[in-house]
């Protein structure tokens, strides 16, 4: 398993499926997990989660919500280029 982070920046405020608020424009951090896929003779991994994660507005200063998300939809919502 190999996970990689990076931070992707929202220019406006979006909406994902998988939360009830609107969220505001800003720099989130984006999380892939993927696994190696085995018996190749090459080196290959699969996507097997991304999570966002969420300033935590309803809970104590510095807590966060881990969220499930589709990187498409990501992709989609930033209108910009999302590589894992």
């Amino acid at each position: 398993m190999r996970t990689t982070r990076k931070n992707l920046t929202f220019d406006r405020p979006f909406k994902l499926s998988a939360v009830d608020d609107m969220l505001p424009a800003g720099t989130y951090e984006v999380e892939t997990d993927e696994e190696i896929l085995e018996g190749l003779s090459f080196l290959a991994y699969r996507r097997v989660a991304t999570t966002i994660y969420l300033p935590h507005y309803r809970g104590t200063l510095g807590s966060v919500r881990a969220i499930r998300v589709d990187p498409q939809e990501l992709l989609a919502v930033q209108g910009g280029e999302y590589i894992s």
